[in-house]
């Protein structure tokens, strides 16, 4: 047994609605972790306790580090995740909460991810879990296009966010195991955290200086390289959208459909409440990614932030 989920493929009559097109909602926001995340963290976890692993460390404060927590928990393996200072207290013990410990380090994830990788070294039967760079991760999140394939008809285009390109590189991998290869992806980012379309444009990974979107879960300086290479077999097309999109669309994801999202997945909703997509694209399959980082009082201040 997995430790992630089937979810619902849920056909949207707003979205539908407001972007002239057949939108189907595949809702990863109902994974036991409450994102997507656990699908790939979670098969990487059991790969490594069935090769003997005896520690998980993970380098997030985020989606992905709660999955490993989560895993952790389920699998009955100690973990910890190390976060960076700017970590919020209720990120740190939402991941207490299932039995993780949390180490502070690093002003950034980038430090945080060094002082990981280190303490992995140290710990003889440990395994390092990336947040999204690794084809483990890939293969689980790939599942999801499994998944899909089971319950609708092959779709158009396919709607997702670009963080670290996780799971774009995941929906690549379930896009080939079902013959879905000419499928478009529409891949979404907020300004401000924009690496994967930086990329895109300098035809090499890219870093940027610094994060400065509300959508936090997509603040991945550089993409993953493999994010880059399924660009050359696949239709990509890239699209960067405001912090305001991304808000108003959670908002009105709300009133549509009582789900609560993160921004870094309101980008994603935002470009098809506002008809940014193929023309060719009738048939539309979005992944509702979730995320824990999101509340009705920071969607308000989230609000009041980008007006």
């Amino acid at each position: 047994m997995t430790l992630h989920r089937g979810t619902p493929l849920l056909e949207s009559i707003p979205l539908s609605g407001a972007s002239g097109r057949r939108v189907f909602l595949k809702m990863e926001n109902m994974q036991p972790s409450g994102s997507f995340k656990l699908r790939g963290v979670g098969h990487l976890c059991e790969t490594a306790a069935r090769e003997g692993a005896t520690r998980f460390i993970a380098p997030s404060g985020g989606n992905a580090g709660y999955a490993a927590a989560w895993s952790g928990r389920a699998l009955g393996i100690p973990t910890t995740v190390v976060v960076p200072k700017t970590t919020s207290e209720e990120a740190k013990n939402t991941i207490t909460a299932l039995g993780a410990e949390v180490v502070v380090e690093g002003s950034v994830w980038e430090e945080s991810n060094d002082f990981a990788l280190a303490l992995a070294s140290k710990h003889r039967g440990a395994r390092y879990v990336h947040a999204f760079d690794d084809p483990l991760l890939w293969e689980g999140h790939g599942t999801m296009i499994d998944e899909a394939a089971e319950q609708m008809d092959k779709p158009d285009a396919i709607v997702l966010s670009v963080g670290g390109g996780g799971l774009l590189c995941g929906v690549v991998v379930g896009m080939d195991r079902n013959g879905w290869e000419d499928v478009s992806v529409v891949a979404c980012e907020t300004e401000g955290a924009a690496s994967y379309a930086a990329a895109l444009s300098a035809g090499r990974v890219v870093r940027l200086p610094k994060i400065s979107s509300v959508a936090t879960s997509l603040g991945s300086l550089a993409v993953a390289p493999r994010a880059l290479e399924v660009e050359r077999t696949h239709r990509i097309v890239s699209h960067v959208g405001t912090d305001r999109s991304a808000v108003n669309a959670c908002k009105r994801f709300l009133d549509d459909h009582r789900v609560l999202v993160e921004p870094a997945c309101g980008i994603s909703l935002a470009q098809v409440y506002e008809g940014k997509l193929p023309e060719d694209a009738r048939t539309l399959l979005v992944v509702v990614c979730g995320g824990i980082g999101i509340s009705a009082k920071k969607l308000e201040d989230m609000d009041r932030a980008v007006f």
